[in-house]
């Protein structure tokens, strides 16, 4: 109780009436200030912002139609080779010559295209059906490289045709050319098999490593062109690499998604 007097005798007392009252600091008023920006400027870029998403998927360079493997339909030895890797070849030309117990028999190009590789030597023993060579189907080799990914099946719905893509080129150092771009032309409708994608790249190596975690989608992606660089394509950097891109060169690509809102609206 005398606790009680104390204070109400303090508070009538005449001596503090005039005094004045602090309600903040300048300090606090200044943190105060910085924090209603802050929370009012998340609360506008909340309903305003967007966030974009990246979906990234191994693939390769390659031109549009694909590869085949060229397998021998006669056995015996190999006597000659006929033409050189990256050559273009038409339909029907003999690539090699193969001593049989009737003869030497020529073994011929099915499909027109670009040598891409020969694995037939002089000297070696070939059997029937024995894979030869990969021939890409491309009629001119001066047309446009394409790029293939290939995603899991559950991504590949997300991805809008038109989307811009990263790609990271194996053989050109990203931290000094950057990475080449590209968009999206087409997106399977269905995932594929091993043995699809290796009739389409004429690899059976490469399709298994594509189809290592399940069976993907193949996404076709067009370069930007460009008639500033040396590769005839646009890249992040000014440039790009000062030489060409071959064909069947390995690629990572990171798609950028349809950008999302961060707060979505719940209506009843």
């Amino acid at each position: 109780m005398q606790f009680r007097q104390k204070a109400l005798s303090k508070l009538q007392s005449p001596e503090e009436l005039d005094l004045p009252v602090r309600f903040a600091r300048p300090q606090g008023r200044l943190v105060l200030a910085v924090t209603v920006i802050v929370m009012a400027a998340a609360t506008f870029w909340a309903f305003t912002g967007s966030v974009s998403s990246k979906l990234s998927a191994p693939g390769i360079l390659t031109h549009a139609e694909g590869s085949y493997v060229l397998q021998t339909p006669v056995a015996g030895q190999v006597t000659a080779v006929l033409a050189e890797e990256g050559r273009l070849m038409p339909a029907g030309a003999p690539l090699l010559t193969v001593r049989t117990a009737q003869g030497d028999r020529p073994v011929r190009v099915v499909t027109g295209g670009r040598l891409a590789t020969l694995v037939a030597k002089v000297g070696s023993v070939v059997s029937i059906g024995a894979d030869v060579a990969t021939v890409e189907r491309v009629k001119n080799p001066e047309d446009p490289l394409v790029a293939i990914l290939y995603v899991p099946g559950g991504s590949a719905p997300s991805i809008p045709v038109g989307a811009t893509v990263d790609l990271t080129v194996q053989s050109v150092p990203q931290q000094r050319f950057g990475t080449l771009r590209g968009r999206v032309k087409a997106v399977g409708r269905a995932p594929q098999t091993t043995a699809q994608i290796g009739g389409f790249l004429g690899d059976g190596g490469l399709a298994e490593q594509f189809t290592r975690d399940g069976n993907p989608v193949a996404v076709l992606v067009q370069l930007d062109l460009s008639t500033s660089t040396e590769s005839g394509y646009r890249w992040s950097s000014a440039d790009g690499p000062p030489d060409e891109i071959p064909s069947r060169t390995p690629v990572s690509g990171a798609v950028h998604l349809d950008v999302q809102r961060p707060v979505d609206w719940l209506l009843p």
